[in-house]
């Protein structure tokens, strides 16, 4: 009789504390968020720069100053289609990623105009390594970031560009490359902050500023745009439910902080 209820009393106690060990680690594991960005160097990070090859930083295009990562051309001899992707090392499926950003000035006159303040954060993309010298983009989905321009005119960013794939949008697939979100316009040397939730192969939504600006789904390989890729990687209709986050240098300069990420069940 004391046997069991010291077996009882020790029962109770147990799932006082917590139920079991399993279900307390994953509760750690969803609250946490862990920094993709030491603010110290890009040692975590892969480069991957149009006409060189995987990891030549060529001109020293991802740097880090004072704590902030940034894409500069001071050493470059002309844009030349050198458009450039930073990849984080580790693929993710499920998470919620938070940046902020400021564009700064400086962008390479022979760059296409549409890279005027225009940069982004790319997801779901393909392995850096699977990607020829001159394939120019990822096969990836964007969250694309814009400012204002001279004109005055709305010009919103958390849009989204799908580079090699296609996204589902309000039920049907979006026939587009890029889609505007609802968000106010910014302006350069603004710190913007920008939130992407990503829940595999399902809902997908940005978030600026803390304000709900953008929600899509169903990720996949297809579409035009990415070009002289490996055909082994592009596989059209393939749900994307996983893959590498890139930040973006395609002729602009653009800063980067407090990058973090928390992953999701």
């Amino acid at each position: 009789m004391r046997q069991l209820s010291a077996l009882l009393i020790f029962a109770v106690l147990f799932y006082a504390m917590g139920c079991s060990p399993k279900t307390n680690k994953n509760s750690q594991t969803r609250d946490e968020w862990v920094a993709l960005f030491n603010g110290k160097d890009v040692n975590d990070w892969i480069v991957k720069i149009h006409h060189h090859e995987t990891g030549d930083n060529y001109g020293n295009t991802f740097r880090v100053e004072d704590g902030i990562l940034k894409v500069r051309y001071d050493q470059y001899d002309g844009f030349k289609e050198r458009y450039g992707h930073l990849y984080y090392k580790t693929p993710f499926s499920r998470y919620h990623l938070k940046l902020e950003y400021r564009f700064a000035d400086g962008w390479m006159t022979d760059a296409p105009s549409y890279t005027v303040l225009n940069s982004g954060v790319m997801y779901h993309s393909q392995d850096p390594h699977t990607m020829p010298k001159e394939q120019d983009w990822p096969i990836s989905v964007e969250m694309q970031f814009l400012a204002g321009l001279p004109d005055g005119k709305p010009r919103p960013t958390g849009n989204m560009c799908s580079p090699g794939t296609d996204i589902v949008y309000q039920g049907s697939v979006y026939s587009g490359h890029c889609l505007n979100s609802t968000s106010k316009t910014y302006q350069p040397n603004e710190w913007v902050k920008a939130e992407l939730i990503v829940q595999g192969n399902d809902l997908i939504t940005h978030i600026i500023n803390g304000d709900t600006v953008l929600q899509y789904s169903k990720p996949s390989i297809g579409g035009g745009v990415a070009n002289r890729y490996d055909p082994k990687q592009k596989v059209d209709g393939t749900p994307l439910k996983s893959g590498f986050i890139a930040l973006q240098s395609e002729g602009q300069p653009i800063d980067f902080r407090n990058i973090v990420l928390k992953e999701l069940e």
